[in-house]
Order: C-alpha cells, then sequence, then structure tokens
C-alpha cells in the first residue's frame, strides 16, 4: 500500500507549478488536496500546533490553510497605539513562521464540510483531510457601528482603533493632535480579543497627556458594556484604584452604536435601558470594534454553537460531535479570555490529545482555562494579570501581581515579543505552568 497523506489532483491538464509555503493554489486551475492534518488558519494557534504536528508526522502531511501574507503579534498593538513600537516591529512574512515541514496554501476557507472530511477554498480548491485544527480567530465587524468606517477613513482623524494594522498607527496620531476635551475609549458588547486591551490603551493615553501637559485639559471616559471593570475581581478591585486616582470617569454596560464624524459625536446606548441613549461630543475616540466567529465558521451550522464558535469541549478542545475535529484560539468556544497566552496554553493540550485521537486513545490531556493578560497602565508600569475557567487568579511569580510594577512593563515590551516569534509559533512554548511550579515550590 501506498501511503501518501498529502497530494494533490489537478482537475485540468495544463501544466502546473505547485511549491509549498505559498505557491500551493492557482487562480486558474482548482485542485483536490488530501492531508492527514489540516490546520485552517496560521495565527499563533495554528502555526504552533502546526509545528508540533509537522515534526511529529513528517513532511508533507500538515497543510496550513492562510490566505494573509503577514503574522502580526497582535498583543504589540497596544504599544504600537502608545508611541511605544512602530508597526514594522510587529510583523514578520507569513512564509517565515509556518513550519517548513507544511504545506502552506495561500488562500482562505470558503466552506466547512465536517461530513465529509472537506474543506473549500475560496480559489475554488477542495482539501480533504483525516484531522481538522480549526484556528481562524475573531472577525473584526467594523461596519456593524454606523458611521465608523467612515471616521476611520479620515486622514489625521480623531477617531482610532488599536485592533487593526490597518487602524493603528492613528491612535498616536490622535494623541498627538489633542488639545482640549472628551478622549473616549469604548468595550463592545461581543467577544473580544484580549479583554485588557481596552483599558490598556486608556491607561497609555492618560499618562501621554500627562506627560505632554495636556491631562488637565483632557476629560477621560471609559464605556464599557460590560457590568464589572475587569472580569476578574481579584484584579478589578486594584483597577479601580488606579482609575479613580487618575480621575477616569468609568460607565459600566455602556455600548456605542453610531459614530458622527461630521460633528466628532459619539452615540452611546444603555444595555439595562436599551432605549436610553445618550451623546457625546469627542476630541478622541478610541474604538474596540465589535467581534465575533467569522462568517464561513457562522455557516456551518453543525461544526459551531448557535453563536457561530466551534463546538469544543473546553477540557479537551476536541470537537463535541466531530472526533477528528479540534479547535484551538479565539474561535474556540472554550469559555477562557480570548489572549495569545492562553493559546500557548491550549497547544500543547491539543497537539496530545489530537496524537491521541490519530493512535486510537481516548485524549486526557486537560486545559484549565489559563489566560494572562499583561495590563500595561502607562509608559513604565504593568499588572500582570493571570486566571483560569473559574477566574481564580493563577499566578507565574510568587509576588503581588496587582501591584503595577517596571519589571512587569519590560517583559511586556522587551520579553515577551522574541518569545512569541522564537518560542511559541515554533510549538516549543507552552505557557508557563512548569515554571509557575518552580516559581511557587516550597520545600
Amino acid at each position: 500500500m501506498i501511503k501518501v497523506l498529502c497530494y494533490t489532483i489537478k482537475t485540468a491538464n495544463t501544466p502546473l507549478s505547485i511549491a509549498a509555503r505559498g505557491f500551493a493554489t492557482s487562480g486558474i486551475l482548482n485542485e483536490n488536496h488530501k492531508c492527514k492534518l489540516l490546520v485552517v488558519g496560521g495565527g499563533a494557534g495554528g502555526c504552533s500546533v502546526a509545528a508540533k504536528a509537522s515534526n511529529k508526522l513528517g513532511a508533507g502531511k500538515v497543510i496550513v490553510l492562510e490566505p494573509a501574507d503577514n503574522h502580526y503579534y497582535q498583543p504589540m498593538f497596544t504599544l504600537i497605539g502608545g508611541g511605544i513600537k512602530k508597526l514594522e516591529d510587529s510583523f514578520r512574512p507569513m512564509k517565515s513562521v509556518l513550519p517548513a515541514l507544511a504545506t502552506w496554501i495561500k488562500d482562505s476557507a470558503a466552506k466547512f464540510e465536517p461530513e465529509s472530511n472537506t474543506v473549500h477554498t475560496s480559489g475554488g480548491d477542495t482539501i480533504e483531510y483525516e484531522y481538522l485544527l480549526v484556528a481562524v480567530g475573531l472577525q473584526l465587524n467594523y461596519d456593524k457601528i454606523p458611521g465608523l468606517l467612515e471616521a476611520l477613513s479620515i486622514p489625521n482623524g480623531k477617531v482610532c482603533s488599536n485592533y487593526s494594522p490597518k487602524y493603528v498607527d492613528r491612535t498616536y496620531q490622535a494623541l498627538k493632535n489633542f488639545r482640549t476635551g472628551n478622549a473616549v475609549f469604548t468595550f463592545p458588547n461581543s467577544p473580544v480579543k484580549c479583554p485588557g486591551a481596552p483599558q490598556k490603551v486608556l491607561y497609555i493615553a492618560e499618562h501621554y497627556l500627562r506627560k505632554s501637559r495636556k491631562r488637565k485639559n483632557a476629560q477621560l471616559h471609559y464605556n464599557t458594556s460590560l457590568p464589572v471593570l475587569f472580569g476578574v475581581k481579584h484584579y478589578a478591585d486594584a483597577l479601580w484604584e488606579i482609575v479613580k486616582k487618575r480621575d477616569i470617569n468609568v460607565n459600566l454596560r455602556t455600548n456605542l452604536v453610531e459614530v458622527k464624524p461630521g460633528t466628532d459625536e459619539a452615540v452611546f446606548e444603555n444595555l439595562d435601558k436599551p432605549d436610553e441613549r445618550f451623546t457625546v461630543k469627542y476630541e478622541l475616540l478610541h474604538v474596540t470594534p465589535p467581534m465575533g466567529a467569522p462568517d464561513v465558521l457562522k455557516a456551518c451550522k453543525s461544526l459551531v454553537t448557535e453563536v457561530g464558535f466551534v463546538d469544543v469541549n473546553k477540557d479537551t478542545l476536541q470537537h463535541q460531535k466531530f472526533s477528528n475535529v479540534f479547535a484551538i484560539g479565539d474561535c474556540s468556544s472554550s469559555p477562557n479570555s480570548k489572549t495569545a497566552a492562553s493559546v500557548a496554553a491550549q497547544s500543547q493540550v491539543v497537539y496530545k490529545n489530537l496524537m491521541a485521537v490519530m493512535e486510537g486513545r481516548t485524549p486526557n490531556r486537560v486545559f484549565d482555562g489559563y489566560a494572562s493578560c499583561p495590563l500595561v497602565t502607562g509608559y513604565n508600569t504593568c499588572m500582570l494579570a493571570e486566571f483560569d475557567y473559574s477566574l481564580t487568579p493563577l499566578e507565574t511569580f510568587p509576588l503581588d501581581q496587582r501591584k503595577e510594577r517596571f519589571t512587569m512593563y519590560l517583559m511586556k515590551k522587551d520579553f515577551m515579543p522574541p518569545l512569541y516569534w522564537h518560542l511559541l509559533l515554533n510549538g516549543l512554548w507552552n505557557g508557563p505552568g512548569l515554571m509557575r511550579k518552580l516559581m511557587h515550590f516550597r520545600l
């Protein structure tokens, strides 16, 4: 028997040169691909597990389906918005971060058919798999807020957003242009990637205004759809002290519903009183866009929950219905905070459970819901929040991590990026679990 686990069948007689890592698709010919493991998405989770799996399975057994030319280290966007890092610091060419032993098909998923172990691409190709890992992340829905895209298209404008490489440079420019009035920061009524990020830009902006001697002319407002300042009370209590000390107005259960760029006004709704709306004049408006599962996932009802996330067991990250399907990262239904740190902790669980299923064993690795959020509170301080599914602190260091520290700021700014590029994406970093045990070891 010939054991070919990843190959291509051309559907036309015209010659076509197929190269891995970026040239595996054609705009002219449709192709049928087969593989042992298909990874849909070349973000942190997709790269990490693809690296582990291709090292185990060998060359040509893993396909990564990913349309982007560049891979962004998204946690750096907070620092870019504050003028601490440059946009060019935050990305690498996609071909340089995907595992060398995997085949890169530079295209996106157009349709999932888990019943037939098939994914169709936007370019018209078909990929048949034995096992599937869904790692497509979250979709940014800027268009869901009327007037927002128009406001973000105004050159040198007052509306900004750290969540997209397309807009992140606008934040620092808006800070530099700020003179007097309201600086408003939002948190949408939807799931978000890195729920601490909407606050990080708030604290950095407040510090910037102090440093530039414009703070006395600014009224800072944090309008969040949540009923709390932060989901983990252990850290929320400390954050409340920060906002009080810095005279920041926090409005809970407040959701942005419209932007009026012509008059520099933002319209908000009171989520506890849906008929109640109010308008705020802004000099600076930082918008965290509504987010959700990608449309292509929502369209596959057998694969996802009612709200469109891949329906997995929260412990094993294996699909509830299709045993050969797993999910990792932001597109998963697991109820953890959606952060890069969670992906690191999930990657080993997913990989080990995938290998178990491939070998006919029951997956038994368990994800504890670990999430980490380095809450940058200025140009030289950071609070490191770490917690699990139950929102119980799960801290790495044997010190009070609720305290703002320069050491944590340096870790966020200088240590975490190389860890991401050189270890996490190569499948060599599985989160700080071992370090935590060593740090808290007691004789």
